[in-house]
């Protein structure tokens, strides 16, 4: 092994030293000393493990990634322009729509009926949320626990469709 990469002096526990020499030209200039951790942090650990776990799991996690956008962006929309909330509020009406045409379309009974009016309600409420937050701000009122609640319904909705399909 070669002495520019060799640990020289005391070692410390789970620590790398590389002397680097010094470089031509350069005759007062002390050498480079880069120290290198032999192992991760507790922290660099933990964070890695959470990455791992939203990575093994983004497909049913879903919801939870366009709710989080949902909320940024109702955000971003109501400190940038607040007008927003009307246009939204006008496209708010499209999943209420949906439903008789879709029934026109294709007849639905029993469960058929009973999901096509539960997603409707559910997306109409959250455009509805989406509509209010622009305009108002996402956590003015009771906005942040409807919020929560069409988080958590659609977080649920997903995960059981998920398993039995």
């Amino acid at each position: 092994m070669s002495s520019r990469t060799r640990a020289r002096g005391i070692k410390a526990a789970g620590v790398h030293t590389v002397h680097i020499p010094r470089q031509r030209g350069r005759r007062a200039a002390q050498p480079f000393v880069i120290v290198v951790p032999e192992r991760p942090s507790l922290t660099w650990e933990a964070a890695g493990w959470v990455g791992r776990m939203l990575w093994r799991h983004r497909g049913a996690l879903a919801p939870t990634g366009l709710a989080a956008f949902a909320l940024a962006a109702a955000g971003v929309l109501h400190a940038v322009a607040p007008w927003a909330g009307l246009v939204l509020a006008s496209l708010a009406a499209g999943p209420a729509v949906w439903v008789p045409l879709m029934q026109r379309r294709r007849p639905g009974t029993g469960t058929v009926l009973a999901w096509r009016i539960g997603l409707a309600l559910l997306a109409t409420l959250a455009a509805g949320w989406c509509a209010a937050a622009t305009g108002f701000g996402p956590f003015t009122g009771p906005l942040g626990v409807l919020w929560l609640l069409i988080w958590a319904t659609a977080q649920t909705v997903w995960l059981i469709v998920r398993r039995t399909h």
